[in-house]
């Protein structure tokens, strides 16, 4: 899996939790260097934060699809921008949770999202 978010001390805690709970995930904590991950590797699921300087979380995920249409993208919302997790669903997201995560809901998000996961198909650079 792979986690997106400007926010280094949150991603790093967020890594640290979710590999307490058995899962493998890999951090990046800009946009730019989480589209060269998705291109050079191969990840069941993205969790991806919509606010970011750069490229935003909504811009990350229209790469991402265009890269790869099946990849899950889940959502991370916060900032009192409830609707950004709906705009992102419309845009393709599989799912979004709202910060202050629940680790709990979230690790329920990935499994669903896990298992829908097709195989690779590439689709135009990203």
């Amino acid at each position: 899996m792979l986690l997106i978010d400007d926010e280094e001390d949150f991603v790093i805690t967020l890594a640290e939790r979710l590999q307490i709970r058995g899962l493998r995930p890999v951090a990046a904590t800009d946009g730019e260097t989480g589209l060269d991950l998705v291109r050079n590797e191969s990840f069941d699921v993205v969790i991806l934060d919509v606010m970011m300087p750069g490229l935003s979380g909504l811009d990350v995920l229209e790469r991402i699809k265009k890269f790869d249409l099946q990849i899950p993208v889940i959502m991370l919302t916060g900032h009192g921008r409830s609707e950004d997790g709906p705009h992102g669903m419309q845009l393709g997201a599989f799912d979004y949770v709202m910060k202050p995560i629940d680790i709990d809901e979230l690790i329920q998000k990935i499994g669903a999202a896990a298992t829908c996961r097709e195989p690779r198909k590439p689709h135009d650079t990203i």
